[in-house]
């Protein structure tokens, strides 16, 4: 007989409500610690929100990212990123680098002088640079990225809510998104605690949080719904305990080889991709307890209608639809 690995025994029985005042209570204080934090210490923009410059390099000599750096540390600037670009179509020689300026606090953009003083400072290091674009990013763009940034977030959750209400029941698309919500709130909460960096790169880690974390809530939600045909007369408690014990081995494993990879990233990867990774990782770790501890218990708060109706009575005439 083949060797399986399992992170959890086949069979489990555990309570997962019976400390819900510590589980579910908690989800809620951490939210409200969350907005707080968000409210009260704001959040640490990047360049892509707060406003500056990019300025793209060329050389024929590798690009040394330690070098630049050191090179404008002394100089008066705000946060400072600098990548390399790697293209299949670039020359042996070409080496191609970005390095991205955000305006100091009560400043509209970075000044013409600093940015002559930025790239003295890089010929300095490396005679055989050249300057191939410099653009700016005004406060007035970085203010419409904030909001197309809300949208994007508020129409995913929408779309969201919208199929799983035709994929089970509104109960469920409620508990489904709130528990979505759970999770990016308080991963922003986090970013504003410790004022980490916040960019389109977070932005689009939520965006990934999203369908991730509502990929393991369907999975519970889709056993819910089967044990809820098979045990007719079982308390409706009684029927999501069983459901997430008969999921929590996928649940593990699924998470654990995320986080495997994800945490990899966020060692490994280095300084520009780090922000995204820990956005990922910590959304992981939170979608993963939404949907063993928040979900459901939404759901359960609402409550659900187990009576015996006529298929076309059901209010969801999509429920079936395997899709």
């Amino acid at each position: 007989m083949a060797w399986r690995l399992r992170l959890a025994p086949e069979k489990t029985n555990i309570d997962f409500f019976r400390y819900q005042w510590l589980t579910f209570g908690g989800s809620i204080a951490l939210m409200l610690v969350a907005f707080v934090a968000w409210g009260v210490m704001g959040l640490n923009y990047g360049i892509d929100f707060k406003g500056g410059t990019t300025i793209r390099t060329e050389s024929t000599t590798p690009v040394d990212i330690g070098v630049y750096r050191g090179a404008l540390a002394p100089l008066p600037l705000g946060d400072v990123s600098i990548t390399e670009v790697f293209d299949p179509g670039f020359a042996p020689d070409q080496h191609v680098a970005m390095i991205r300026i955000s305006a100091l606090d009560n400043t509209q953009s970075v000044t013409p002088e600093v940015i002559q003083q930025v790239e003295d400072a890089l010929v300095a290091v490396d005679p055989a640079i050249s300057f191939t674009s410099v653009e700016s990013v005004g406060p007035k763009v970085s203010g419409e990225l904030v909001w197309s940034s809300i949208l994007a977030v508020a129409i995913t959750s929408v779309g969201i809510l919208l199929y799983i209400w035709l994929r089970f029941e509104w109960q469920f698309a409620l508990g489904g998104v709130l528990a979505l919500l759970h999770d990016v709130f308080i991963t922003i909460g986090i970013f504003a605690l410790f004022q980490l960096k916040f960019d389109l790169t977070i932005i689009a880690a939520l965006l990934t949080i999203l369908g991730y974390s509502i990929n393991d809530t369907v999975v519970v939600f889709d056993r819910l719904r089967e044990n809820l045909v098979k045990y007719k007369t079982m308390p409706l408690r009684d029927v999501m305990n069983l459901s997430v014990n008969e999921t929590l081995s996928r649940t593990l494993m699924t998470s654990i080889t995320t986080l495997i990879a994800v945490g990899s990233m966020m060692v490994f990867g280095g300084d520009v991709i780090r922000g995204f990774s820990f956005a990922i990782f910590m959304g992981v770790l939170l979608g993963t307890y939404s949907s063993v501890y928040v979900a459901k218990n939404i759901v359960l708060m609402i409550g659900l209608d187990r009576s015996d109706k006529p298929k076309s009575d059901k209010g969801n005439q999509f429920a079936g639809i395997d899709a």
